[in-house]
């Protein structure tokens, strides 16, 4: 299988896997808006915004694109023989604070080397945005963490 196969295997799953958390975490909002820190965005968390209206299949197929292309974007940063569930759990989790923040985390490290209990316990640092800690990521990281540790 040539190697654009395999990463697009892999991250199948993490994808199928980690849709539903993004989306319930994120919520569905068709029409721009800007999140707690400022940024405009639209559909389930979109930062690449057009000032209009988008369809819910908008938002749906706009937020697959964006899981594939941060799968790729953090595939390396994860062991490849990793168990399905971390895979979606650090892409829901790089969906939210993007590739470079994962693969740039204490939380990859610990993954790549194989620690998984510890590597899955890191998701509950990340609780702040803009210098505070908001609920929604509270809750957000805690379902991301049981995600990760096979408990959701």
């Amino acid at each position: 299988m040539s190697k654009p196969k395999a990463l697009a295997a892999a991250g199948a799953a993490a994808l199928l896997l980690a849709a539903p958390v993004v989306m319930v975490s994120e919520g569905l909002r068709t029409e721009p808006y800007r999140d707690p820190v400022g940024i405009l965005t639209v559909c389930y968390g979109e930062t690449h915004v057009q000032m209009r209206p988008y369809s819910p299949q908008e938002c749906r197929d706009m937020l697959g694109d964006s899981l594939a292309q941060h799968w790729a974007g953090i595939a390396a940063c994860v062991p490849a023989d990793a168990p399905d569930h971390v895979k979606a759990a650090t892409l829901s989790f790089a969906y939210n604070v993007g590739a470079s923040a994962f693969c740039n985390s204490t939380m990859s490290r610990k993954l790549l080397a194989r620690d998984y209990a510890g590597g899955c316990a890191e998701l509950s640092r990340w609780t702040y945005a803009g210098g505070q800690q908001l609920p929604g990521l509270v809750k957000r990281r805690a379902n991301e963490r049981a995600l990760c540790e096979g408990r959701a």
